[in-house]
């Protein structure tokens, strides 16, 4: 079962600074490439409370992470971002992470909800689209999906 963990701020500093991970049950291939950047925010500000940062658990074991950019700007959107260790893609399951991410932005006050993609990442392309997700263009060379 997947489920949305809050990331703890000592854990996304040992994310960002290759630090120990101790005990963390984890897929042997997370961290992968994109947390430290996800995690910094909440790694380099320690008042910094990391909400809406989370860990994606598949039966308690870290696949992935996931999270917002920020609360709802003016208009009620927020900009989303999610990823999986590649041994955990493919599955269903970044599809019911960024689900239950919907919901939580949701219950936060979000009206609408944009994502990036690279072009290339035709999967997360297909994700969005089947959660409901519309591209409305290229930002920076990237897709932009809202839904």
């Amino acid at each position: 079962m997947i489920a949305l963990s809050p990331v703890p701020q000592a854990l996304a500093a040992a994310v960002v600074g290759h630090g120990d991970l101790g005990t963390l049950k984890r897929a042997p291939d997370w961290p992968h490439d994109d947390t430290a950047d996800a995690f910094r925010p909440l790694a380099e500000h320690p008042g910094h409370t990391g909400e809406g940062t989370f860990l994606i658990l598949l039966d308690g074991v870290v696949i992935g992470d996931c999270g917002w950019f920020g609360p709802a700007d003016e208009d009620g959107e927020v900009e989303i971002g999610y990823g999986l260790a590649p041994s955990a893609r493919g599955s269903g399951h970044g599809t019911a992470a960024v689900r239950l991410l919907l919901e939580w932005v949701a219950s936060q006050g979000a009206r609408s909800v944009r994502a990036e993609v690279l072009p290339s990442n035709v999967p997360s392309l297909r994700l969005l689209g089947r959660l409901g997700f519309e591209d409305v263009g290229e930002h920076a060379g990237h897709r932009v999906l809202v839904r």
